[in-house]
């Protein structure tokens, strides 16, 4: 047989095949039509409803936490805790009413956080943990701010060990050269409070070896001196 026709024959036998599955598809869609076009369509009713829950729903009640929140937050940068929780009595319903209205939303998570740092100002620590430890979370900035806030609550109310587990949590959370000092010194000076000179001088070198450029890092040896005369003097 020539190399002409060896190639014809191939070409032909690939057509057959090629019709066969084809026929083979043809009759898998036929047979199966209804369930497929079930699934297409309840595909397309997830997705719908999905998107029609985002955009109708989730994304302008979100919208509307934001506009409520407002003026909590100012109130909360001028350290008016009462009216930042609780609300003005007018155009402000206050931290509190945000989480109860509009569960669900980053507005109202975030503002588990701002009522958290709130009560522990007022001397409430139990509200303070209460709405700290219910925030999820996830900026880059604000998860560890938490962490170290929920150290400073267990600070006031004497439990130094646990204290110290957060602001260490709330440094590397951060690892950044803005935040992370910040908690470091806080463990340091935690430290030197239960007298545990030897971590305490530790936590000080690092600070210092680390994060020189930080303002907390610039002022790593007076802490250094105060861990060493404190060791010294027991």
């Amino acid at each position: 047989m020539s190399a002409k026709k060896t190639k014809e024959s191939k070409a032909e036998k690939n057509f057959e095949n090629i019709g066969e599955a084809l026929t083979t598809t043809e009759q898998f869609l036929e047979k199966n039509q209804k369930s497929i076009l079930t699934g297409l369509l309840v595909v397309i009713v997830i997705v719908g409803a999905f998107l029609a829950y985002h955009y109708l729903y989730k994304l302008p009640r979100n919208n509307e936490a934001q506009a409520a929140i407002y003026k909590g937050e100012r109130y909360f940068q001028e350290g008016e805790d009462s009216l930042a929780l609780f609300g003005n009595g007018n155009d402000y319903i206050g931290f509190e009413s945000v989480i109860d209205q509009y569960k669900g939303t980053k507005t109202a998570d975030l503002a588990h956080a701002y009522a958290g740092i709130s009560y522990n100002r007022l001397g409430n620590y139990e509200k303070a943990l209460e709405h700290l430890k219910k925030f999820k979370g996830g900026d880059i900035l604000i998860t560890p701010s938490v962490a170290g806030a929920i150290g400073d609550v267990y600070m006031n109310i004497g439990e130094t060990e646990q204290a110290i587990s957060q602001y260490l949590k709330a440094a590397k959370k951060a690892g950044d050269d803005m935040l992370s000092p910040i908690y470091y010194k806080k463990a340091g000076e935690a430290y030197l409070h239960i007298g545990n000179f030897d971590k305490a001088l530790e936590t000080f070198t690092m600070l210092k070896n680390d994060y020189l450029n930080s303002p907390e890092g610039q002022e790593a040896d007076k802490f250094i001196k105060q861990a060493e005369l404190q060791k010294e003097s027991k």
